[in-house]
């Protein structure tokens, strides 16, 4: 999924007596500040804790380690009021992520500027600052204007930027691909949790109606939602014949295309773009993978739509066309977490009415317990649901052959 483009924005502010104005730049999709004030080394964070809270964003003109501390001096006062419990599980999610939302909005008021270099690219005209560069080129495309044309930009969102390069560029081992690693891009979904991943690799490929004795290298498969194309890689790994792999996200596309050729199985898997399934003419597969957000909840941000998924539509639609696009003898793999029915947001029996109603039988399902930090450490937010979810791939068939 893509991280945004940004809208053409700006943002104003005056600064030794002087009217300045820069462009706005958001990938999260974060609206501009209304308020800017110049800030350095000699402003208290206490001070600064005050300015932002009351809407008053804050553009650095210090040393660039000095915002990086007063960054982490923000956080620690915001966390000083830890989200309160609801009196139920779906109530307490809501608070949990109320509370998100107002620290990401908190910290998000800590500004640096980014300069347009003779080349095209970005620098950070503070002293000590790191060079980013390349990480800005991969997440927000070439610098736009002049050589020293200035925007504005989120210090929390250029440390994201900075990560999701570095991670780019070591790459995530992935178990299932023996140990080889899948690059993500900033802003596309990382396959760091890596039981879904495991539930594809071991789940029992279906026997075409017509080929009891047929290998693999008969069978076709859909990725949908490919993301990083490593579920693609997966099933061609397992020696799947040809495996198409969707996605809407134009970064989405170019990540899974350039991981599927690293990991040397272009020649089996076929990027394109399209809103859940292929065009007509992909025809019908024998398995059709889906693994979408798991939380049916309204996302803050563009970068949270790898998580959340407003009234289960990509869930849904998923179902509701699966029946059509499945081969004779074919099966749908849906790979979604229980987390959304401990929470008390999507019931199980919603889901398998889902199921029925859009023509289909659970022929069969694999669970995995998750091994994440969240799920073991009881200081967590929502430990609870955390400690109790499990993520699953249903095995899903047509109840009827379709015609």
């Amino acid at each position: 999924m893509d991280a945004g483009t940004e809208a053409a924005q700006t943002v104003g502010w005056d600064e030794d007596g002087v009217r300045r104005t820069a462009a706005w730049r958001s990938g999260s999709g974060a609206r501009p500040p209304k308020r800017v004030a110049p800030a350095d080394d000699r402003m208290a964070a206490d001070i600064a804790y005050k300015l932002v809270c009351e809407g008053t964003a804050l553009l650095w003109r210090g040393d660039y380690h000095g915002a990086r501390q007063l960054l982490a001096a923000l956080g620690r006062r915001v966390d000083r009021k830890p989200p309160k419990r609801g009196a139920t599980a779906r109530e307490t999610f809501h608070l949990h992520r109320q509370a998100r939302s107002r620290r990401a909005r908190v910290l998000g008021m800590l500004l640096v500027p980014l300069e347009t270099t003779p080349d095209g690219s970005y620098t950070v005209p503070l002293r000590r600052a790191p060079d980013v560069g390349e990480a800005c080129t991969e997440a927000y495309g070439p610098a736009a204007g002049p050589a020293g044309a200035c925007t504005l930009v989120a210090l929390r969102e250029l440390q994201g930027v900075i990560g999701a390069h570095e991670w780019r560029r070591k790459g995530v081992p992935v178990e299932a691909l023996g140990g080889d690693r899948v690059h993500p891009y900033y802003g596309v979904f990382s396959p760091v949790r890596g039981e879904y991943v495991d539930l594809v690799a071991r789940a029992p490929l279906p026997v075409p109606e017509d080929g009891a004795e047929a290998g693999p290298e008969r069978l076709t498969a859909f990725d949908i939602g490919t993301g990083t194309g490593v579920l693609a890689a997966v099933l061609a790994r397992r020696g799947v014949g040809r495996v198409t792999a969707t996605d809407l996200g134009e970064r989405a596309l170019a990540c899974a295309r350039e991981n599927v050729a690293g990991l040397g199985v272009a020649g089996t898997v076929e990027v394109v773009r399209a809103d859940l399934f292929p065009p007509e003419e992909a025809g019908r597969a024998d398995v059709i993978v889906c693994n979408p957000p798991w939380v049916p909840a309204k996302p803050t941000s563009v970068l949270e739509t790898a998580v959340y998924d407003p009234d289960s539509r990509m869930l849904r639609g998923f179902l509701a066309g699966l029946a059509q696009r499945l081969a004779p003898g074919g099966e749908g793999w849906l790979i979604l977490s229980d987390l959304a029915e401990h929470l008390g947001l999507r019931p199980r029996e919603q889901l398998l009415e889902w199921v029925a109603e859009a023509g289909l039988t659970v022929a069969g399902r694999l669970d995995a317990r998750p091994v994440h930090s969240r799920a073991t450490d009881p200081a967590a937010p929502l430990h609870a649901a955390r400690a109790a979810e499990t993520t699953s791939l249903w095995r899903l068939r047509p109840a009827h052959t379709p015609q």
